[in-house]
Protein backbone atom coordinates (compact mmCIF):
# COMPACT_ATOMS: atom_id res chain seq x y z
CA UNK A 1 0.00 0.00 0.00
CA UNK A 2 1.16 3.54 -0.75
CA UNK A 3 -0.03 6.76 0.90
CA UNK A 4 0.56 10.34 -0.19
CA UNK A 5 0.24 13.37 2.08
CA UNK A 6 -0.57 16.79 0.67
CA UNK A 7 0.64 19.24 3.34
CA UNK A 8 -0.72 22.77 3.15
CA UNK A 9 0.66 24.93 5.98
CA UNK A 10 3.43 27.55 5.78
CA UNK A 11 5.14 26.43 9.00
CA UNK A 12 6.68 22.97 9.21
CA UNK A 13 6.81 23.22 13.04
CA UNK A 14 3.11 23.96 13.33
CA UNK A 15 0.48 21.64 14.73
CA UNK A 16 -0.42 20.72 11.15
CA UNK A 17 3.23 19.97 10.48
CA UNK A 18 3.28 17.68 13.51
CA UNK A 19 0.19 15.85 12.27
CA UNK A 20 1.79 15.36 8.84
CA UNK A 21 4.93 13.99 10.51
CA UNK A 22 2.89 11.65 12.72
CA UNK A 23 0.96 10.39 9.71
CA UNK A 24 4.16 9.66 7.82
CA UNK A 25 5.83 7.96 10.80
CA UNK A 26 2.79 5.92 11.83
CA UNK A 27 1.96 4.68 8.34
CA UNK A 28 5.60 3.90 7.54
CA UNK A 29 5.87 1.88 10.75
CA UNK A 30 2.96 -0.21 9.50
CA UNK A 31 4.75 -1.07 6.26
CA UNK A 32 3.02 1.56 4.11
CA UNK A 33 5.23 3.59 1.79
CA UNK A 34 4.60 7.32 2.21
CA UNK A 35 5.39 10.37 0.08
CA UNK A 36 4.58 14.00 0.73
CA UNK A 37 3.83 17.17 -1.19
CA UNK A 38 4.86 20.20 0.88
CA UNK A 39 3.02 22.88 -1.05
CA UNK A 40 4.64 25.83 0.72
CA UNK A 41 8.05 24.20 1.05
CA UNK A 42 8.11 23.27 -2.64
CA UNK A 43 6.76 26.72 -3.59
CA UNK A 44 3.90 25.30 -5.58
CA UNK A 45 2.48 27.96 -7.93
CA UNK A 46 -1.24 28.03 -7.27
CA UNK A 47 -2.39 30.50 -9.93
CA UNK A 48 -3.63 28.87 -13.12
CA UNK A 49 -3.09 31.03 -16.18
CA UNK A 50 -1.41 31.54 -19.56
CA UNK A 51 2.10 31.78 -18.11
CA UNK A 52 2.14 28.02 -17.49
CA UNK A 53 1.64 27.16 -21.16
CA UNK A 54 4.40 27.94 -23.63
CA UNK A 55 2.81 26.05 -26.50
CA UNK A 56 -0.80 27.26 -26.52
CA UNK A 57 -3.87 25.66 -28.00
CA UNK A 58 -5.18 29.19 -28.57
CA UNK A 59 -2.78 32.13 -28.50
CA UNK A 60 -5.58 34.69 -28.42
CA UNK A 61 -8.07 33.43 -25.85
CA UNK A 62 -7.12 31.55 -22.68
CA UNK A 63 -9.32 28.66 -21.60
CA UNK A 64 -7.90 26.66 -18.70
CA UNK A 65 -9.69 23.49 -19.75
CA UNK A 66 -8.55 23.72 -23.37
CA UNK A 67 -4.94 24.46 -22.41
CA UNK A 68 -4.83 21.69 -19.81
CA UNK A 69 -6.06 19.15 -22.33
CA UNK A 70 -3.73 20.44 -25.05
CA UNK A 71 -0.68 20.37 -22.76
CA UNK A 72 -1.46 16.80 -21.79
CA UNK A 73 -1.84 15.67 -25.39
CA UNK A 74 1.33 17.51 -26.46
CA UNK A 75 3.26 16.36 -23.38
CA UNK A 76 4.09 19.95 -22.50
CA UNK A 77 2.33 19.97 -19.13
CA UNK A 78 4.08 22.08 -16.45
CA UNK A 79 6.59 19.97 -14.50
CA UNK A 80 5.15 20.82 -11.07
CA UNK A 81 1.68 19.71 -12.12
CA UNK A 82 2.94 16.49 -13.69
CA UNK A 83 4.88 15.76 -10.51
CA UNK A 84 1.71 16.06 -8.43
CA UNK A 85 -0.31 13.91 -10.84
CA UNK A 86 2.37 11.21 -10.71
CA UNK A 87 2.29 11.27 -6.90
CA UNK A 88 -1.48 10.89 -6.81
CA UNK A 89 -1.42 8.15 -9.42
CA UNK A 90 1.00 6.11 -7.32
CA UNK A 91 -1.08 6.44 -4.13
CA UNK A 92 -3.78 4.17 -2.76
CA UNK A 93 -4.60 6.66 0.00
CA UNK A 94 -4.31 10.47 -0.19
CA UNK A 95 -4.31 12.52 3.02
CA UNK A 96 -4.86 16.27 2.79
CA UNK A 97 -3.43 17.99 5.87
CA UNK A 98 -4.45 21.61 6.35
CA UNK A 99 -5.91 24.21 8.72
CA UNK A 100 -9.37 25.66 8.20
CA UNK A 101 -8.83 29.30 7.26
CA UNK A 102 -11.83 31.57 6.75
CA UNK A 103 -14.18 28.59 6.66
CA UNK A 104 -12.27 26.86 3.85
CA UNK A 105 -8.92 25.41 2.89
CA UNK A 106 -5.86 27.69 2.49
CA UNK A 107 -5.59 29.34 -0.93
CA UNK A 108 -2.52 27.26 -1.79
CA UNK A 109 -4.54 24.06 -1.48
CA UNK A 110 -7.42 25.47 -3.53
CA UNK A 111 -4.89 26.43 -6.22
CA UNK A 112 -3.49 22.91 -6.09
CA UNK A 113 -6.96 21.61 -6.95
CA UNK A 114 -7.26 24.17 -9.78
CA UNK A 115 -3.98 23.21 -11.45
CA UNK A 116 -3.50 19.52 -10.64
CA UNK A 117 -6.94 18.13 -11.42
CA UNK A 118 -6.47 18.70 -15.13
CA UNK A 119 -9.14 18.41 -17.77
CA UNK A 120 -8.61 15.75 -20.38
CA UNK A 121 -6.37 13.23 -18.68
CA UNK A 122 -7.95 13.24 -15.21
CA UNK A 123 -11.55 14.12 -15.96
CA UNK A 124 -13.94 14.73 -18.83
CA UNK A 125 -17.68 15.11 -19.17
CA UNK A 126 -17.96 11.33 -19.08
CA UNK A 127 -15.25 10.48 -16.54
CA UNK A 128 -16.46 12.08 -13.32
CA UNK A 129 -17.99 11.15 -9.97
CA UNK A 130 -18.32 7.37 -9.53
CA UNK A 131 -16.74 6.94 -12.99
CA UNK A 132 -13.84 9.27 -12.18
CA UNK A 133 -10.17 8.74 -12.89
CA UNK A 134 -9.21 8.00 -9.26
CA UNK A 135 -11.94 5.45 -8.53
CA UNK A 136 -10.65 2.74 -6.24
CA UNK A 137 -8.41 5.20 -4.39
CA UNK A 138 -9.30 6.72 -1.04
CA UNK A 139 -8.93 10.25 0.28
CA UNK A 140 -8.96 11.59 3.84
CA UNK A 141 -9.01 15.17 5.11
CA UNK A 142 -7.04 15.85 8.30
CA UNK A 143 -8.15 19.33 9.34
CA UNK A 144 -7.50 21.68 12.25
CA UNK A 145 -9.76 24.47 13.46
CA UNK A 146 -9.12 27.36 15.80
CA UNK A 147 -12.50 27.17 17.49
CA UNK A 148 -13.68 24.40 19.83
CA UNK A 149 -15.71 21.47 18.56
CA UNK A 150 -19.04 22.82 19.81
CA UNK A 151 -18.79 25.87 17.56
CA UNK A 152 -18.63 23.61 14.50
CA UNK A 153 -21.70 21.58 15.47
CA UNK A 154 -25.00 21.90 13.51
CA UNK A 155 -26.05 24.97 15.53
CA UNK A 156 -22.60 26.30 16.37
CA UNK A 157 -21.46 29.78 15.44
CA UNK A 158 -18.70 28.44 13.17
CA UNK A 159 -21.13 26.47 11.04
CA UNK A 160 -21.44 22.69 10.72
CA UNK A 161 -18.03 21.23 9.90
CA UNK A 162 -19.67 18.82 7.44
CA UNK A 163 -20.96 21.74 5.35
CA UNK A 164 -17.67 23.61 5.49
CA UNK A 165 -15.77 20.59 4.22
CA UNK A 166 -18.42 19.57 1.70
CA UNK A 167 -16.92 21.46 -1.31
CA UNK A 168 -13.55 19.73 -0.78
CA UNK A 169 -15.14 16.33 -0.22
CA UNK A 170 -17.31 16.78 -3.30
CA UNK A 171 -14.37 17.81 -5.47
CA UNK A 172 -12.55 14.62 -4.47
CA UNK A 173 -15.70 12.59 -5.19
CA UNK A 174 -15.93 14.37 -8.56
CA UNK A 175 -12.47 13.01 -9.37
CA UNK A 176 -13.51 9.47 -8.44
CA UNK A 177 -12.02 9.13 -4.96
CA UNK A 178 -13.79 7.23 -2.20
CA UNK A 179 -13.85 9.94 0.47
CA UNK A 180 -13.40 8.76 4.04
CA UNK A 181 -14.89 10.66 7.01
CA UNK A 182 -12.48 13.46 8.02
CA UNK A 183 -10.20 13.61 11.03
CA UNK A 184 -10.83 17.03 12.62
CA UNK A 185 -8.79 18.48 15.49
CA UNK A 186 -10.48 21.46 17.12
CA UNK A 187 -9.24 24.31 19.29
CA UNK A 188 -5.74 24.61 17.81
CA UNK A 189 -4.32 28.04 18.56
CA UNK A 190 -0.57 27.63 18.20
CA UNK A 191 2.30 25.33 17.34
CA UNK A 192 3.34 22.07 18.90
CA UNK A 193 1.27 19.05 19.76
CA UNK A 194 0.26 17.58 23.10
CA UNK A 195 0.94 13.95 23.93
CA UNK A 196 -2.78 13.22 24.17
CA UNK A 197 -3.44 14.71 20.73
CA UNK A 198 -0.59 12.73 19.21
CA UNK A 199 -1.92 9.52 20.71
CA UNK A 200 -5.41 10.13 19.34
CA UNK A 201 -4.12 10.74 15.81
CA UNK A 202 -1.78 7.74 15.90
CA UNK A 203 -4.67 5.53 16.99
CA UNK A 204 -6.85 6.96 14.22
CA UNK A 205 -4.20 6.13 11.63
CA UNK A 206 -3.71 2.64 13.03
CA UNK A 207 -7.46 2.04 12.92
CA UNK A 208 -7.55 3.44 9.41
CA UNK A 209 -5.00 0.92 8.17
CA UNK A 210 -6.76 -1.98 9.87
CA UNK A 211 -10.13 -1.02 8.40
CA UNK A 212 -9.06 0.60 5.12
CA UNK A 213 -10.62 -2.06 2.95
CA UNK A 214 -13.85 -2.14 4.93
CA UNK A 215 -14.16 1.52 6.00
CA UNK A 216 -17.31 3.09 4.67
CA UNK A 217 -16.68 6.23 2.59
CA UNK A 218 -18.99 9.23 2.72
CA UNK A 219 -22.01 8.42 0.53
CA UNK A 220 -22.54 10.53 -2.59
CA UNK A 221 -24.99 10.21 -5.44
CA UNK A 222 -23.69 9.04 -8.82
CA UNK A 223 -24.61 8.92 -12.48
CA UNK A 224 -27.34 6.32 -12.02
CA UNK A 225 -29.06 8.58 -9.48
CA UNK A 226 -29.54 11.60 -11.78
CA UNK A 227 -31.79 12.34 -14.70
CA UNK A 228 -30.48 13.70 -18.01
CA UNK A 229 -30.39 17.22 -16.55
CA UNK A 230 -28.17 16.16 -13.67
CA UNK A 231 -31.01 16.38 -11.14
CA UNK A 232 -31.74 13.68 -8.57
CA UNK A 233 -34.34 11.30 -9.98
CA UNK A 234 -37.83 11.76 -8.61
CA UNK A 235 -37.96 8.10 -7.54
CA UNK A 236 -34.68 8.24 -5.63
CA UNK A 237 -34.97 7.55 -1.85
CA UNK A 238 -33.21 10.83 -1.04
CA UNK A 239 -35.81 12.79 -3.02
CA UNK A 240 -38.06 13.15 -0.01
CA UNK A 241 -39.25 16.69 -0.61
Amino acid sequence: MHAHIVFAHPEARSFNGALADIAEETLAAQGITVTRSDLYGERFDTVEGPAHYGERADEVYFSALAEQRHAGNARTRPADVQREIDRLTAADLVILQFPLWWHAQPAILKGWFDRVFVYGELYTGRRRYDEGHFRGKRALLSVTTGGPAATFSPYGRGGPIERLLWPIHYSLHYMGFDVLPPFVTHGIQGGGIAYEQRAVFEQHLENLKCTLDSAQPIPFTGRQDWDRDGVLRTDHPLRWA
